[in-house]
């Protein structure tokens, strides 16, 4: 097949597809692994967790209209209805993708994978186009959905959720999403919410949880990040988080503290 013919094919695919977003738009990460790098984020809408502490609650459900931005960094926005188009997608990433700026492509939500047979099709094409690593952030509580994408996704950023401060429990659904990961040719950590509520047993299932998957997964302590968002979450205290990191090396290799860094540099 022709390059002209893939093409034809690949554009006559986009027209079936159409996805609910919240936005896309040009920033620097704030959080785990890639904190520091820049990345286009398409931030897909709707959620199926309901966490205490969540300062993103505009994206559980699909709003009417998604933003994009128009420029890389700009913060000028246009309002497109939802879902929107693959194309309309693809030609939004790259009118924002000026080499050599950004360093991969965050899906991120809400929960991406609640849209993982739409994304499957799609994701192939997006990495072709854009030339950049796809990045997926998630709450790592659907498996099955995993698996549909993860062929094209090059780096995964998995929340585990501690009830003591999410309000949420998902540990068996938590391993098996991270057995695929650790199991595929994908980089893996896991971002883990800490709050001065934190039940320290929560950490020692969760230590367990990663240590039998693999010890050397790296685990991101993320404190809770009161700056600006007017959420009564306590933060831990410095003790806490002290003596929470100690208690997660005893099993774990990798384990780091960073806040949500975005929220200092006032970023979405």
């Amino acid at each position: 097949m022709s390059v002209k013919e893939q093409q034809i094919k690949d554009y006559s695919s986009l027209a079936q597809i159409a996805l609910p977003l919240v936005e896309i738009f040009s920033a620097i990460q704030g959080e785990g692994a890639n904190v520091g790098c820049r990345q286009i984020f398409i931030r897909l809408a709707g959620c199926d967790l309901r966490c205490t502490y969540c300062d993103s609650a505009h994206t559980w459900f699909v709003p009417s209209h998604a933003l994009i931005e128009e420029q890389s960094g700009d913060r000028h926005f246009q309002a497109i209805p939802n879902p929107v188009p693959a194309a309309h997608i693809l030609e939004a990433v790259q009118q924002l993708n000026t080499p050599p700026i950004h360093d991969s492509i965050s899906l991120t939500g809400g929960e991406p994978l609640l849209h993982a047979a739409t994304l499957a099709p799609f994701l192939p094409l997006l990495k072709a186009h854009s030339s950049l690593p796809l990045y997926l952030e998630t709450g790592g509580h659907h498996p099955e959905a995993l698996q549909l994408i993860l062929p094209a996704i090059d780096s995964v950023g998995m929340d585990i959720k501690l009830p003591s401060v999410s309000g949420e429990c998902h540990w068996s659904a938590h391993e098996v999403f991270l057995r695929l990961c650790d199991r595929a040719s994908v980089e893996v950590f896991c971002k883990v919410i800490i709050s001065r509520t934190t039940d320290p047993a929560d950490l020692d299932r969760l230590s367990t949880l990663v240590a039998s998957v693999n010890p050397h997964i790296p685990v991101f302590l993320q404190p809770v990040t009161p700056v600006g968002t007017g959420r009564c979450t306590p933060p831990p205290t410095p003790e806490q988080v002290l003596k929470w990191q100690g208690q997660l090396k005893a099993r774990l290799t990798h384990v780091r503290v960073i806040p949500q860094t975005h929220k200092f540099l006032g970023q979405r």
